[in-house]
């Protein structure tokens, strides 16, 4: 039986000012598995991101979600849709301010009427998903990169998301502390059962977590598969980006 996307972009188009990103760009999302885009810096894979959250909207096409077009909601029924996401940015975006535990707790305390005991159970629960049990105490200044990045799972694992939406997320680590980021994505997604699309220049490191690879160029999706397939493509621009990314003395594609 044929799977549903749970996102699918239709013929998307955004420009900003005269400069075109995205240029027709199609790609499904299934449920359940773990998508991973990429493509040139600054090719707009960050901006697609966005579009599948309805941070953006395109300028053309469609953007489904469970087969509801977001780019016609609005309000309360573009939130309603927003629910079912939480988003790890590149820099995890945690509050200065605030502790580990606090950070974590933020978006329980701002969008549920959960109790402060029934906050700390979760809270305490995805700071050990993540292998922070001990740490909640401390503030993101006294924090490792690495840490901070599983602090920003963790917060976005508590609201028990349908889709996890990870742009770069190991960016600004050495390699083997993003092999353990690549390594705490692929254990949660197990254990939650989550949607996720990552963003990702780690090549061929990130393909190990993907059930699919979707490669953007141009601003559209010159070739998508199963990770498996893709990483076999004789497509020549699929292959020219990923001999080059298998050499990162390699300035050109």
């Amino acid at each position: 039986m044929e799977r549903k996307p749970v996102i699918h972009l239709v013929n998307v188009e955004k420009s900003f000012g005269e400069q075109a990103v995205l240029k027709g760009v199609n790609l499904e999302v299934l449920r359940g598995k773990v998508t991973t885009v990429i493509g040139p810096s600054g090719g707009g894979k960050s901006v697609l991101l966005k579009h599948m959250i309805g941070l953006i909207r395109p300028d053309q096409g469609q953007v489904l979600v469970d087969g509801v077009d977001i780019t016609r909601l609005e309000g309360k029924a573009l939130n309603q849709v927003r629910k079912q996401f939480s988003m790890l940015f590149q820099s995890a975006a945690l509050f200065d301010s605030m502790t580990l535990f606090d950070n974590v707790a933020f978006p329980l305390r701002e969008k549920t009427t959960l109790t402060e005991s029934e906050i700390k159970r979760k809270v305490t629960d995805m700071l050990e998903a993540v292998d922070l049990r001990d740490m909640g105490h401390k503030f993101p200044a006294e924090l490792s990169g690495g840490m901070k990045k599983r602090t920003g799972l963790a917060r976005a694992l508590v609201m028990n998301p349908n889709i996890i939406l990870f742009d770069e997320p190991t960016t600004g680590l050495d390699p083997l502390l993003a092999t353990g980021i690549h390594q705490l994505i692929a254990r949660s997604q197990q254990r939650f059962g989550f949607t996720a699309v990552v963003v990702s220049h780690d090549i061929p490191e990130v393909f190990g977590i993907s059930d699919y690879v979707a490669m953007l160029w141009d601003g559209v999706i010159e070739e998508m598969g199963p990770t498996h397939d893709f990483q076999r493509s004789t497509n020549v621009v699929v292959r020219r980006f990923l001999d080059a990314a298998a050499r990162p003395e390699t300035t050109t594609v």
